[in-house]
């Protein structure tokens, strides 16, 4: 018989709350109150495979792909661990492509590890890259 889930914890609740402040931080961008919930050993894996150890490299990163970018957080979906919760975000951006041509429905997830208290792991993927082959003429 397989185990059961463990139960949210106050801490699982915490680690949500850390998570939604460090992308409202990301998007606003204000990447030292970001910074504030990381561990020193982060590691962001941004599309692409990109990776960055603070949330300065992939606020930079989306300054040159996109004139502004936002997300609609549509949903977190949260699973605990023995001495991690694992937050998913999922929902999509909105914004404009450099050229100040809007663009709104990109899906995302972000994935984030999150371990006494501090993010140590970030996974990043939207479909910016295929709309991208699209606008350029290639059938993505």
């Amino acid at each position: 018989m397989p185990a059961a889930a463990p139960a949210l914890s106050a801490n699982t609740s915490d680690d949500l709350a850390i998570v939604r402040d460090f992308l409202d931080a990301s998007m606003k961008p204000d990447a030292e109150r970001a910074a504030s919930h990381i561990a020193k050993d982060f590691k962001l894996t941004f599309t692409g495979g990109r990776t960055f150890d603070h949330p300065s490299g992939s606020i930079g990163f989306n300054a040159r792909r996109y004139r502004w970018v936002k997300k609609a957080m549509d949903r977190f979906d949260v699973v605990p661990g023995a001495d991690e919760t694992i937050v998913y975000s999922i929902g999509t951006l909105y914004g404009e492509w450099p050229d100040g041509t809007a663009f709104k429905d990109n899906r995302y997830i972000d994935r984030f590890v999150v371990r006494g208290g501090k993010i140590v792991q970030m996974d990043v993927w939207n479909d910016s890259a295929e709309r991208i082959l699209v606008r350029n003429g290639i059938d993505a």
